[in-house]
């Protein structure tokens, strides 16, 4: 069949990650399908967030290891580069990567793709409209029809409606990694979450002055107060600026073409004392889905100006029309997208509705690539406080690992919640290099239903960074050793020694 006609079995509006995965596994198992995409092929986590993000924050972990140089052993030193050449090689190794999501490999699959921007005009077709010498399609609009669509759309950065903004130039991450082509001596970044820690962190770490804005009265909300104050020293004691509680009031450009933020202090609600300046600000306050110009409301999907509304099934209040990854809210990370686009591949296959798939929640691992790293599956002592849950708690320094020890690397510590009285594991944190690898010992774990006992019978290598879990193993183990236990085992060996 000619590229777009007839009906074809998927339509995927979006080639971010969600989109990518569900086009590339409907047209594994041999379905025909079309995507659509308007802007960059592999979204938001090739081009603005995963993959630069992860780059540039590797050469500033470098950078500052040769900053530390004498926790090695080896003579003091400050490390030599340029500022520029660190972010040209976070593009090369992102354009790298790029192939991997390029039009061409999807039209190898099987995949037509098309580029220009989708709009529903009855339920069962859309339009797309390319800008003219934007895309390389063959008429301005053309239409496709399907039985079966996947809105895709991701998300985009919030920006604050506060005063001035639109009058002053300012970068998200949507912009900063192509835009920034110079150093800048100071820079405000609004917003204490993941992509404010990170960022902020990695471009103090390139000699900028950095002072992080956030609203709230912790940095990484989703996080336990401890976790978030472990990050913040290590911050501050990095040459970060953290101002908390504190709402952005107005922004202008001064007299001398700096960055002007006024801020009220949330705690007495008056306009701080001192005015912020800098050469620049990165605004990462948060994200929202794109859902404008497609004309949702016209063929009766449910969705409002947070996200797309779907049910357990991942299908929007027209059935035959899915919604996944940043679009519906909740958990805005690369992998939720690909786990949901695999569950809608399996969906749209199944002709039943009992025989499809429902989207589990119960166990989302995420990580906060800052140094040292930030990562979470399951309940935190907040979360588990706030639901009743009664549980235990076990904490291993990570000074206790003699890895992290000969690495130089024993700031942190892992925490591990289980059930009251059980090992079942309730959830993890850890704050360590690496712990986004660290953690999925524990994510498997609490996926099979093994408990901290058998990890504690489980043979780990020495020494590695993994007898993190081994040790919270351990101590979970000593729990079991109670007074009258201990009785009995002193009596069996009183008897062995007769």
């Amino acid at each position: 069949m000619k590229k777009g006609e007839e009906v074809y079995n998927v339509v995927v509006i979006g080639a971010g990650t969600a989109g990518l995965v569900t086009a590339a596994g409907t047209a594994g198992l041999g379905g025909r399908v079309a995507l659509i995409e308007r802007n960059l092929m592999g979204g938001d986590c090739l081009n603005f967030g995963c993959v630069p993000s992860k780059a540039l924050i590797s050469s500033a972990r470098l950078i500052q290891q040769i900053r530390d140089s004498e926790k090695w052993g080896l003579n003091r030193q400050e490390p030599e580069f340029a500022f520029e050449k660190v972010f040209e090689r976070m593009r090369a190794r992102r354009a790298k990567i790029a192939p991997n999501d390029s039009q061409e490999r999807f039209e190898s699959l099987g995949v037509d793709v098309f580029r220009g921007e989708a709009r529903f005009v009855s339920p069962h077709e859309v339009e797309i409209n390319a800008p003219e010498g934007q895309y390389n399609t063959a008429l301005p609009s053309m239409r496709l029809r399907a039985r079966n669509f996947v809105i895709a759309t991701g998300s985009r950065a919030v920006i604050p409606k506060i005063e001035g903004i639109e009058k002053i130039r300012y970068f998200t991450n949507e912009t900063i990694f192509d835009e920034l082509k110079e150093k800048p001596e100071t820079m405000i970044v609004l917003g204490g979450g993941p992509i404010g820690c990170e960022l902020g962190q990695a471009l103090s770490r390139l000699g900028v002055r950095v002072t992080v804005i956030q609203r709230g009265d912790q940095l990484l909300p989703r996080e336990d107060r401890d976790v978030s104050e472990f990050l913040e020293r290590r911050l501050i004691n990095e040459g970060v600026r953290v101002i908390k509680n504190a709402d952005a009031h107005s922004v202008a450009t001064s007299d001398k073409g700096k960055v002007a933020l006024e801020w009220l202090d949330r705690q007495s609600g008056r306009l701080a004392e001192r005015t912020l300046f800098a050469d620049t600000l990165l605004v990462a306050i948060g994200r929202m889905p794109n859902v404008e110009n497609l004309g949702l409301k016209s063929v009766g999907v449910d969705a409002n100006e947070r996200s797309v509304r779907v049910n357990e099934y991942l299908q929007t209040s027209q059935r035959h029309i899915y919604a996944v990854g940043d679009v519906i809210g909740q958990f805005l990370f690369t992998h939720m997208a690909d786990a949901q686009a695999r569950v809608v591949v399996r969906n749209i296959v199944v002709p039943f509705q009992f025989l499809r798939r429902k989207m589990d929640y119960s166990i989302v691992p995420w990580c906060t690539y800052a140094d040292p790293e930030v990562a979470h599956v399951g309940l935190g002592e907040k979360e588990a406080t706030q639901k009743n849950v009664p549980y235990d708690l076990f904490v291993v320094p990570l000074e206790d690992i003699d890895r992290a020890v000969v690495e130089n690397e024993e700031a942190g510590f892992a925490k591990i919640l289980t059930v009251k009285g059980s090992d079942k594991i309730l959830g993890a944190t850890i704050v360590a290099p690496h712990a986004g690898d660290l953690l999925h010992e524990f994510v498997l774990a609490m996926k099979a239903g093994v408990g901290l006992g058998t990890i504690a019978s489980t043979i780990h290598a020495y020494p590695t960074f993994a007898e993190l879990a081994r040790k919270a193993g351990d101590k979970y183990n000593k729990t079991r050793l109670t007074p009258r236990a201990k009785t009995i085992f002193t009596w069996l060996y009183g008897r062995a020694r007769r």
